[in-house]
C-alpha cells in the first residue's frame, strides 16, 4: 500500500527504519470494499479539508502540533463552544479560568511529575531557579479553586468546568493535524461530591455527555471501562476496585456494549471511555469520566459534613469533547465537510442572476443577519454558475438565487447541496425556514 520511515521504537534516537504497510483480504470483494473505504476516508482527512475550506493550518513557523483557526474555521469552533457553554449552564456547572503555567510543585503534588514527566514540556527556570511547567491538564488548579476556602456539604456537588488549553510533549512521529496536537484546549470539568452522591452525579454525568455528543450528530457509540495499570498506580487496592465497580454499574445502565480495556486507566483512577462511529464506521473515543478517590487525598480537600466533621470528597474528571481541536476534526470527517447549517460557518450564500438583483439579495442577507444568521451575498462578476460551483466546493447549506420573477413576486429559490431547488418561497417563509434548520440543528 505504502512505505514510510520509522524510528525504532518511536524514538529520533534509534536509527531510521522503513516501515512497509500491506492488506491482505480472503475475496476480492473485500479487498474492493477495503479500497473504497480508504478512498472515502482520504477524502474526508481533516487536513485535506481544513485546507480546502479555509479552516484551520498548522504554520511551520510556529511548529507541529499547534494550529491555529482562520475565520471560518473559528466561526465553527465559537459555534460548539457557545453551545456547549448552555448546555453546561442548564446542567448546573460554573465556569473556571486557570493559567497556563505554574510552579513545579504543584504537579509534585498531584504526582503528575512521577507518573506524566515523558507527556509535559521541560521546565522554565524563573523566580531565581524555580521551575515553572506549562500544564498538561487542568485538575490540579480546579483543586485549588474548590480548596481557596473552607466548603459545606451544602455546596456539592460543585461542578467547575473550563476550556482549559494545556500543552502536552507529543513525539513528532505521533502529531496528527488536530487529533493528536501539543497544543490543545480541553472541555474540562471537575465534580465534587459526597460518597453518598457519587453513583447518582455519576449517571447524569454520562448521560449529559451522551445526549450533547448526539446534539452535534454523533449517534452510535460503545463504552470502555480502562482500569488499574498495577504498575502504574496511585492509592489503594481497595479503593480503586470500590470506584471501578461504580463505573461498571453506572456504564452498564445505558444499556450499551460495554468492553474491557484492562490497564489503560490514569494513574489516579478508573475511567469510563465513549467511543462513537463516524458515518463510515470509523471509532473515535470521545468523552472519558474518571472517578477518583487519590487526588483529593494527595491534596488534603475537605468540605464540612452535616455532622461538622471534615470529610473528604470524591472527585469526578469529565471532558466531553476531550479536546476541541480533536472534535472538531472528528465533526470535520464525519460530515466531510458538510456541516450542518447550525454549525456551518456560511449557513447561506445568495446568488443574484443578475446584477439587479444584487441589492434585493443584500436585503435578505440583511434580514436573515438581524436574526442570527451567517448570510453572505456572491456580488462578484463571475457567471452564475460558477458561483454555485464555488458554494458547493464550499459545502455551503443553502443557496438563494433570485431572478427578476423572484424579485417582482417576493420570493426566493433555495437549491441545496444535493443540487434540488425549491422555487417561489416568499421571503418571511425562507428566513423562517433558514431559522428553523439551524434551531432544530438538522442536515440538510
Amino acid at each position: 500500500m505504502r512505505n514510510a520511515s520509522a524510528y525504532w521504537r518511536g524514538s529520533e534516537k534509534n536509527k531510521q527504519l522503513q516501515r512497509i504497510y500491506g492488506t491482505a483480504w480472503p475475496t476480492k470483494d473485500e479487498l474492493k470494499a477495503h479500497l473504497e473505504f480508504l478512498a472515502e476516508a482520504e477524502k474526508r482527512d481533516h487536513r485535506k479539508l481544513g485546507s480546502e475550506l479555509d479552516l484551520f493550518s498548522i504554520p511551520e513557523q510556529i511548529g507541529s502540533g499547534l494550529a491555529v483557526f482562520h475565520p471560518k474555521g473559528g466561526i465553527i469552533r465559537r459555534v460548539m463552544e457557545d453551545y456547549s457553554r448552555r448546555r453546561h449552564e442548564e446542567e448546573g456547572y460554573e465556569f473556571v479560568y486557570t493559567p497556563h503555567a505554574t510552579k513545579g510543585k504543584l504537579f509534585e503534588t498531584s504526582g503528575h511529575l512521577d507518573w506524566y514527566a515523558d507527556g509535559m514540556y521541560p521546565p522554565m527556570q524563573l523566580d531565581e531557579g524555580v521551575d515553572y511547567y506549562l500544564k498538561p491538564m487542568n485538575c490540579p488548579m480546579h483543586n485549588l479553586i474548590f480548596d481557596a476556602r473552607g466548603r459545606s456539604y451544602r455546596e456539592l456537588p460543585l461542578r467547575l468546568f473550563e476550556f482549559g488549553t494545556v500543552y502536552r510533549y507529543e513525539k513528532s512521529g505521533v502529531v496528527h493535524g488536530l487529533t493528536r496536537a501539543r497544543g490543545f484546549t480541553q472541555d474540562d470539568a471537575h465534580i465534587y461530591c459526597t460518597r453518598e452522591q457519587m453513583s447518582e452525579e455519576l449517571d447524569k454525568t454520562l448521560t449529559f455527555v451522551l445526549n450533547l455528543l448526539r446534539d452535534y450528530g454523533l449517534t452510535d457509540f460503545y463504552l470502555e471501562l480502562s482500569t488499574k495499570d498495577p504498575e502504574k498506580f496511585v492509592g489503594t487496592d481497595e479503593a480503586w476496585e470500590e470506584a471501578t465497580e461504580t463505573l461498571r454499574q453506572v456504564a452498564e445502565k445505558q444499556n450499551l456494549e460495554l468492553v474491557a480495556d484492562p490497564g489503560g486507566a490514569a494513574f489516579y483512577g478508573p475511567k469510563i471511555s465513549v467511543q462513537a462511529r463516524d458515518a463510515i464506521g470509523r471509532t473515535w473515543q470521545m468523552s472519558t469520566i474518571q472517578l477518583d478517590f487519590n487526588l483529593p487525598e494527595r491534596f488534603d480537600l475537605e468540605y464540612t459534613a452535616g455532622d461538622g466533621s471534615k470529610t473528604r470528597p470524591v472527585m469526578i474528571h469529565r471532558a466531553l469533547f476531550g479536546s476541541i481541536e480533536r472534535f472538531f476534526a472528528v465533526l470535520l470527517e464525519h460530515y466531510a465537510g458538510a456541516f450542518p447549517a447550525w454549525l456551518a460557518p456560511v449557513q447561506a450564500v445568495g446568488i443574484p442572476v443578475g446584477d439587479a438583483h444584487v441589492q434585493y439579495l443584500e436585503e435578505f442577507a440583511g434580514e436573515a443577519r438581524r436574526k442570527g444568521l451567517r448570510v453572505e451575498v456572491d456580488s462578484s462578476s463571475d457567471r452564475m454558475q460558477k458561483k454555485i460551483r464555488t458554494q458547493q466546493k464550499q459545502k455551503v447549506p443553502f443557496m438563494i438565487i433570485v431572478g427578476d420573477e423572484d424579485m417582482h413576486a417576493g420570493t426566493v429559490s433555495f437549491r441545496y447541496r444535493d443540487g434540488s431547488q425549491e422555487n417561489g418561497i416568499p421571503r418571511d417563509q425562507a428566513l423562517a425556514k433558514l431559522v428553523d434548520v439551524v434551531e432544530r440543528r438538522v442536515q440538510v
